[in-house]
């Protein structure tokens, strides 16, 4: 429900940046215990983890508000954990730089989610009017 009622509330980009920064903030507890796959400092997984969260939500936002359904952000979040932990995670060798580049902790995924918001910020007309209120489309 938060997304749809921030949107009604604000653009959509500060809808995704808002939901985005709740939900990284959501998983700092599990990092910092250790609960996710990575060697680099805590600090270092912490800002990658949050760009890549914060990011994602542009592309969860968009599939929420679009569809109208929940269904959509919980099959990609699904999907996001199958195919970064399940199956990613353990096909790659530490080659030294490795923790600093991949997994969610790492820079590499990072990258890429910021360029895939960058992808649904611009899709963003096809919301639906009252989703792009006040945004330049």
């Amino acid at each position: 429900m938060l997304v749809p009622q921030l949107a009604r509330l604000t653009t959509f980009t500060r809808t995704s940046l808002i939901s985005g920064g709740i939900w990284a903030v959501w998983h700092y507890p599990a990092i910092i215990a250790g609960r996710y796959h990575g060697d680099g400092p805590i600090w270092y997984g912490l800002i990658c983890f949050t760009i890549m969260v914060i990011a994602t939500s542009f592309a969860f936002n968009w599939m929420r508000l679009r569809s109208g359904s929940l269904w959509t952000g919980m099959w990609m979040h699904a999907s996001h954990n199958l195919f970064i932990q399940g199956v990613f995670d353990r096909v790659t060798f530490d080659t030294g730089p490795t923790p600093f580049l991949i997994g969610e902790l790492g820079a590499a995924l990072a990258v890429v989610t910021v360029i895939v918001a960058l992808v649904f910020w611009r899709m963003r007309s096809a919301l639906p009017d009252t989703v792009v209120r006040g945004e330049t489309v």
